[in-house]
């Protein structure tokens, strides 16, 4: 395990990448929600992985699909079973890049455009958006929303609550990342 540790460290100094570009965090935040004339559907996970390399402007964000946590358990049960399968599904996955000046030694908020590949469900699906990376006392703040369709990701909705669930489903981020 030592040596695994040792050859990331040896390959992020020789890509002249200083170590206090990468940040990273295990507790950021994704929440989805889905408005209907007939209900609203709101979930969240609080256990995503994301880790942010400011030096090559390269982002990563993992989670488990069973993370997220429903309003009603129903609609929990529902998701995790029938919608993304998540026995089957049980990650969702982005990695992409930003474009943006962002200045690590000033505090400050920065817009960035990110642009990336989305994985759920076993579908990949590129995703461009707009955000914001806020540098706080050596940390990074990341704060987006982006729109997703379950049926771009084959994610099936039953006839009988079709009209429950909303065609297109806005999702938010929100990471508070450092360097350790």
């Amino acid at each position: 395990m030592k040596t695994h540790v040792l050859a990331l460290l040896l390959g992020l100094l020789c890509t002249g990448q200083g170590y206090s570009q990468l940040y990273a965090t295990k507790n950021g935040s994704i929440s989805f929600f889905s408005t209907t004339p007939l209900e609203d559907i709101k979930a969240y996970n609080n256990q995503v992985y994301a880790v942010i390399d400011a030096g090559k402007k390269e982002l990563a964000f993992a989670l488990l699909m069973k993370g997220f946590l429903f309003t009603r358990q129903l609609q929990q049960d529902h998701f995790n079973e029938n919608y993304v399968e998540s026995d089957k599904y049980p990650k969702a996955s982005f990695s992409g890049t930003y474009t943006g000046e962002v200045l690590l030694a000033k505090d400050g908020v920065y817009p960035v455009s990110v642009s990336g590949n989305l994985t759920i469900h076993g579908v990949t699906q590129p995703v461009k958006t707009t955000a914001t990376l806020e540098v706080k006392q050596g940390h990074i703040l990341g704060h987006c929303s982006f729109i997703v369709k379950p049926e771009d990701y084959r994610i099936i909705i039953p006839s009988l609550v079709r009209d429950k669930i909303a065609k297109q489903v806005t999702v938010s981020v929100q990471v508070d990342a450092s360097t350790h």
